[in-house]
């Protein structure tokens, strides 16, 4: 098992109290225990296996910023733990790569990858993967009254309404942060 000091470098985290965090999630939930007398004291728990991994599609990236032409392929997939992060096995799901920085207020950084379900209809103030008048974004949507749009998480960046379609290809279920904090 690595130190805290290791795991720290490996992930570019700042504080070794980011890595005591997750640590103390992984001893909740008993996936690790502590082995009394011993330098490196981590282990798995003897009852704790492994869960099954969904291949998810990946299908490229998502601008976040303004809307652009986007072309979506399947060539690679990513293995999530669906029933860890709370999402069914059955849930129609896909991943795409971020591009831009209009949700940074999301927590949401340029070269986070996201996990999306296909929804058609997606509840007030969910982030979603939108087509726009036949331009791809990734943004909060919004409804107030009658009016249906698209905002930002960066102040930089207007809310979108659509002038023609606006067509929402999927829901925001997971953040895999891969950028540097």
């Amino acid at each position: 098992m690595p130190t805290v000091a290791e795991i720290q470098k490996e992930f570019g985290y700042r504080s070794p109290a980011t890595v005591t965090t997750l640590f103390d999630g992984l001893f909740k939930k008993r996936v690790i225990e502590r082995q009394p007398g011993k330098h490196r004291n981590l282990k798995f728990t003897p009852s704790w296996q492994p869960r099954e991994t969904v291949d998810i599609a990946f299908l490229g990236s998502i601008p976040a910023g303004y809307p652009e032409d986007t072309e979506f392929q399947t060539d690679e997939s990513v293995a999530i733990d669906v029933e860890m992060l709370g999402i069914s096995p059955d849930a129609n799901l896909f991943a795409l790569k971020v591009s831009g920085d209009s949700m940074t207020g999301a927590g949401i950084l340029d070269g986070d990858t996201v996990i999306l379900e296909q929804i058609d209809e997606p509840k007030n103030g969910e982030i979603v993967a939108a087509l726009i008048d036949g331009r791809t974004t990734l943004k909060r949507f919004l409804v107030k009254g009658r009016s249906v749009f698209l905002r930002a998480e960066n102040p930089k960046y207007p809310d979108l309404i659509p002038a023609r379609e606006l067509l929402i290809q999927g829901v925001m279920r997971v953040l895999v942060s891969t950028s540097k904090r």
